[in-house]
């Protein structure tokens, strides 16, 4: 079977999403186009406030040590794809890791993650986890893990190979797919679909801002959320008037 095309992410498109919470991208995905399983469960910043994360996915699959073949001294070797991917995955990218939610070893740690992020990488995750990670969350680059994971790599993962299609907490991720995180988690959106979603997304966003003057009058959510043709022209009233805090 043929993987999916991979689309360009326009200015435009990044724009919007980085301005759409991941909850919102999520239910768009579903409603929309009746994807159930774009959201990696389980994954938490490594601490809040992060900058949003956009960008293509970029990823590098692990699979479990083994004692003969992960040594310290194949792990120096420069065609080691776990030091590969730091230094291949492209600007503006997230390195997404599959480490079959092993936390046994880590899947990246501090020095890594900082020279991700003076390449201009957009962020990293993995569905297992990082050692480190007080100085990663003082890096500043957006990083999502299952938990801590303070042993080293080769105790626990080999790495072995570098963007091929991967699932990371249960979501199938190609190589371009959309990743999106915020405070709340990591969405993936596939390539195809990132410019649809987008548009929709940021506009439910704004309604909801909408939504958010309304609840405060006491009205209910009958006949206000989910949107109706009614509630969208009063929708369309509000913006009109330029956004007003209050609205009648």
């Amino acid at each position: 079977m043929n993987e999916p095309d991979v689309m360009p992410l326009s200015t435009q498109t990044r724009e919007l999403l980085a301005q759409s919470s991941s909850s919102t991208i999520a239910n768009v995905l579903l409603m929309r186009f009746g994807l159930r399983n774009s959201y990696l469960l389980g994954l938490f910043a490594v601490r809040s406030g992060l900058p949003r994360m956009v960008g293509p996915a970029f990823t590098l699959r692990f699979i479990p040590a083994r004692e003969d073949i992960d040594t310290m001294q194949n792990y120096q070797r420069d065609d080691n794809p776990h030091r590969r991917a730091i230094e291949e995955c492209p600007a503006g990218c997230v390195l997404v890791i599959d480490s079959g939610g092993s936390t046994r070893a880590s899947s990246a740690g501090d020095i890594m993650v900082a020279r991700l992020s003076m390449r201009g990488v957009s962020g990293i995750v993995t569905d297992g986890g990082f050692r480190d990670t007080p100085s990663i969350a003082r890096i500043g680059l957006p990083a999502y893990q299952r938990e801590n994971a303070p042993p080293a790599t080769p105790i626990g993962l080999h790495p072995l190979e570098l963007n091929k299609p991967i699932g990371c907490a249960g979501v199938a991720i190609y190589p371009g797919d959309i990743i999106v995180g915020d405070d709340e988690g990591v969405v993936a959106i596939p390539s195809q679909l990132a410019d649809e979603v987008a548009e929709a997304a940021f506009a439910q966003m704004q309604y909801e801002r909408y939504v958010e003057t309304q609840i405060p009058r006491g009205r209910a959510l009958f006949g206000l959320f989910p949107g109706t043709d009614e509630s969208r022209a009063d929708y369309e009233r509000w913006v009109a008037a330029g956004r007003p805090s209050s609205f009648p």
